[in-house]
């Protein structure tokens, strides 16, 4: 399993428009972040999870040229409004884009993308093949995915774990019962927006505190906002199996 970090920010990214802290203003190209997402690339698939407004420039900047399917966490526009860029995979691959997401989150898609689901359909327009999944394991090809429930203050969000890696953004609390989900993994990437805590976040402490309970080998940070420590900064206080993602990082996992 390959897994390309495409893009590693809070739903503003970094640098903020208009904004001159030590963060924004940071000369390190590891400081500089697009909307959150992820490719994971197995013998069979290449799956994408969450298409933000900068899904277009993360395709062209890694140079894909295949995307299987594609899983939305939630229906927030820092994780979906890039979609109607699928339609060049749709003309890459010659078949609508298969989109994973629970009903609430395709129902949105349907109306925020209204124009792909007319009956009056205008040429040049993305495919999309939409599947109503739950908390329950499900197959695309030959790999196995296991939604896990994870909530955003008070909104249900699936986290993602498939094989021995879990995909963990936009996560405030993780029931017991989902915890069981996360353990023995060799790669576990969870969310940690700021240095404080955050009302639908964790921050940097609480993100700390489930990496030593769930004991991954290895655990990467996503979804970093300014207001978080510069990557010099969080290199010298994570613990050693802790490691802040960056935009364009690349790891495989046997």
């Amino acid at each position: 399993m390959k897994i390309t970090f495409l893009g590693t920010g809070a739903s503003h990214g970094i640098p903020v428009i208009g904004c001159n802290c030590e963060v924004c203003s940071s000369s390190n190209a590891k400081d500089k972040r697009l909307r959150s997402s992820i490719l994971i690339q197995t013998a069979s698939n290449a799956i994408v999870i969450d298409a933000g407004p900068d899904f277009r420039q993360q395709m062209l900047r890694e140079k894909i040229s295949r995307v299987d399917a594609v899983l939305l966490t939630h229906e927030h526009k820092d994780h979906t409004a890039g979609l109607d860029d699928v339609r060049a995979f749709n003309y890459l691959m010659n078949k609508p884009m298969s989109i994973y997401a629970e009903k609430r989150v395709l129902d949105s898609i349907i109306r925020e993308y209204s124009y792909v689901f007319s009956d009056n359909k205008y040429p040049g327009i993305p495919e999309m093949d939409l599947k109503a999944i739950d908390n329950s394991s499900f197959c695309i090809g030959d790999d196995e995915i296991n939604p896990v429930q994870v909530y955003h203050h008070k909104l249900p969000v699936f986290a993602y774990r498939i094989g021995n890696m879990a995909y963990v953004t936009d996560a405030k609390t993780i029931p017991d019962t989902e915890k069981d989900k996360l353990k023995n993994l060799d790669v576990l990437v969870l969310n940690s927006l700021r240095k404080r805590p955050h009302i639908s976040h964790m921050g940097i402490d609480e993100a700390i505190a489930l990496v030593k309970e769930l004991n991954p080998k290895q655990a990467f940070l996503t979804h970093i906002s300014h207001k978080q420590y510069m990557y010099d900064e969080l290199i010298n206080i994570l613990p050693s199996n802790m490691k802040p993602a960056y935009d364009g990082l690349k790891i495989e996992i046997s």
